[in-house]
C-alpha cells in the first residue's frame, strides 16, 4: 500500500479558479488520494460549484476567512493522511505529478517537506517566480529561488533537473510528511499570507529535518492569485514577515547584525521606491518595520532553543543576493558561488 496522500486547495471567492484549474487536479493519478477542498468563508458560489462539479472532492469550510496559514491549519486538523499537499487553486497539474515527489520523500526519513519544479502556466517554458526549483535565502535571510533571482526569470531548459537539498519549498505545491507538519505546529497563523512556508522549513531545518526538490515532477502556477505585485499589502507582508521569521528562527548570537543589515538593505527599498514616486510602496515598508517592531514581544514566546547556526543550513548563499544582483549584474543562479562560508 502507498503512503496516503491529501491535496489540499484552499479557496476564498475563487470560483473563476476552481473552474480552470481543478479539471487538471480531479485527474491526478495516484492509488492512496484524496483530494479536499478548504473554504476560507467564501461569500461567492464556489462551494456549491465544487459540490455540482466534483462530488468526489471533500469540502472543508471554516467559519471565516483566516489567511492562508491559519486557513490551512484549522483544514488540515481535520484530515487524516500520511502527507499533505497543499496546492494553490491557481495551479494546473499533470496527471503523474505526485508520485516522483512521494518516492523522493519515502527514501529518507529526515526528508520532511518538498516541491516539485514550479512552471508559469501562461509559458511553460519558463520557471515561475514563486518556487521555480527550489528556494534559498542569502546571508542576510533574502528568499530567491533556483530559476528566478527578483524580477529575473530563467526559462527550464533542463539546468537544474538534480534532486537536491534546498533551503524552502514553495507554498504554490508543497509537500509535507503530516507527522512533521503535527510536530512543527503547521504555519504560524500571525504572518497570515506571504513567507510562511519559509518559516515553517526553517522550523524544519532547526530540528534537523531536510527540504527538497523534486524535478520528477512539475507543475504550472498562475501566480499572484490572492495578491499580485502591484498590491502595496503584499509588499507589507513581504518585508513584515521576513523580519518576524529571521526574529524567530535565527540564533541569539546572530540576530542583531542580521537584522540590523537587514533594515539597511530594507531602507535602501524604500528610497528606491520614493526615487520612483510610488508612496505606497514606501510607506508598505515604514509600516512593516513598525510592526515588527511593536511585535517583538510577541514574537520572542515563539522562538525555541533549537536554532542551528544561520550558515550551517543547507540551502543558505554565503554572500548578499541584493548586491549580487543590482551591483555585479548577476541575473542567473548557475553564477553564484556558493564556496564561501562565514
Amino acid at each position: 500500500m502507498k503512503p496516503s496522500v491529501a491535496v489540499v486547495i484552499l479557496n476564498w471567492n475563487g470560483k473563476s479558479l476552481l473552474e480552470r484549474f481543478l479539471p487538471s487536479v480531479s485527474k491526478s493519478k495516484y492509488s492512496n488520494l484524496q483530494l479536499v477542498l478548504g473554504d476560507n468563508d467564501s461569500s461567492d458560489d464556489s462551494v456549491d460549484f465544487v459540490r455540482s462539479a466534483f462530488p468526489e472532492i471533500r469540502i472543508i469550510r471554516n467559519d471565516r476567512n483566516y489567511g492562508f496559514a491559519e486557513g490551512y491549519n484549522k483544514v488540515l486538523e481535520q484530515v487524516n493522511s500520511d502527507y499533505y499537499v497543499l496546492l494553490n487553486s491557481d495551479v494546473e497539474v499533470p496527471e503523474n505529478w505526485i508520485e516522483p515527489v512521494i518516492s523522493l520523500m519515502e527514501s529518507e526519513s529526515k526528508i520532511a517537506a518538498a516541491q516539485p519544479k514550479i512552471k508559469w502556466q501562461s509559458d511553460p517554458a519558463k520557471f515561475e517566480y514563486a518556487g521555480a526549483a527550489g528556494g534559498f535565502l542569502d546571508k542576510y535571510a533574502f528568499p530567491f529561488c533556483r530559476g528566478r533571482i527578483f524580477d529575473t526569470i530563467e526559462n527550464d531548459q533542463g539546468q537544474y533537473n538534480n534532486p537536491l537539498e534546498i533551503f524552502w519549498a514553495s507554498g504554490a505545491a508543497f509537500f509535507i510528511k503530516s507527522k512533521q507538519w503535527k510536530e512543527i505546529g503547521g504555519l504560524d497563523a500571525d504572518l497570515f499570507a506571504h513567507m510562511e512556508e519559509i518559516d515553517l522549513c526553517w522550523r524544519l531545518k532547526n530540528m534537523g529535518y531536510k527540504i527538497m526538490f523534486c524535478p520528477n515532477a512539475e507543475v504550472y502556477h498562475v501566480g499572484g492569485g490572492s495578491l499580485n505585485a502591484t498590491n502595496p499589502f503584499k509588499t507589507y507582508l513581504n518585508f513584515r514577515n521576513n523580519l518576524l521569521i529571521m526574529h524567530k528562527n535565527l540564533p541569539s548570537s546572530e540576530l542583531f547584525i542580521r537584522i540590523l543589515v537587514r533594515f539597511f538593505i530594507d531602507f535602501a527599498a524604500l528610497l528606491h521606491f520614493l526615487s520612483r514616486r510610488e508612496f505606497k510602496f514606501a510607506m508598505s515598508v515604514s509600516k512593516a518595520h513598525f510592526h515588527f517592531l511593536k511585535s517583538l514581544s510577541l514574537n520572542a514566546k515563539k522562538r525555541t532553543t533549537k536554532q542551528l547556526p544561520f550558515m550551517k543550513h543547507t540551502g543558505i548563499f554565503p554572500s548578499s543576493i541584493v548586491y549580487c544582483y543590482f551591483i555585479k549584474k548577476v541575473r542567473k543562479f548557475t553564477e553564484l558561488s556558493f564556496q564561501k562560508r562565514t
